[in-house]
């Protein structure tokens, strides 16, 4: 037990490393969802200046910026895809794509959402919401 006044660390906290086995663990099935259906992951856990995506994946032209949500029920899980969300894996994928230059100038970029909910399928949503540029 702690002495009084000193805190244990946070890194430390059991349910903060549950949440985070839980969302490695969720990631791993949308990873093996997204290979069955013919995609190349190509980074995963990526983090950016302005933001992290979860996993970004290939397959043909489409190159799929995907963020994964691991929630008790599926409307959860499609409740937690907000605006605010959405903004912040934009500006990721925006940022990742100039860093990457060339190399996928070809493709067409996509948001997708896999969701997780135990003791069911994971859920793949293709074209979970669109693309906008800053100036829209």
């Amino acid at each position: 037990m702690p002495a009084e006044g000193r805190h244990t660390s946070p890194a430390a906290d059991p349910e903060r490393i549950r949440r985070y086995r839980r969302g490695i663990g969720a990631e791993w099935l949308a990873r093996l969802l997204l290979v069955a259906k013919g995609y190349r992951i190509l980074a995963a856990r990526v983090r950016t200046p302005v933001g992290e995506i979860d996993l970004i994946a290939r397959r043909g032209r489409r190159l799929a910026f995907v963020e994964v949500k691991r929630r008790p029920t599926m409307d959860e899980a499609l409740e937690s895809v907000t605006p605010r969300l959405q903004t912040r894996v934009m500006r990721a994928a925006e940022w990742w794509m100039g860093a990457a230059g060339r190399r996928h100038a070809a493709c067409e970029p996509a948001f997708d959402a896999v969701l997780v909910v135990p003791g069911r399928l994971p859920r793949h949503l293709a074209d979970a919401f669109e693309f906008r540029t800053r100036s829209a």
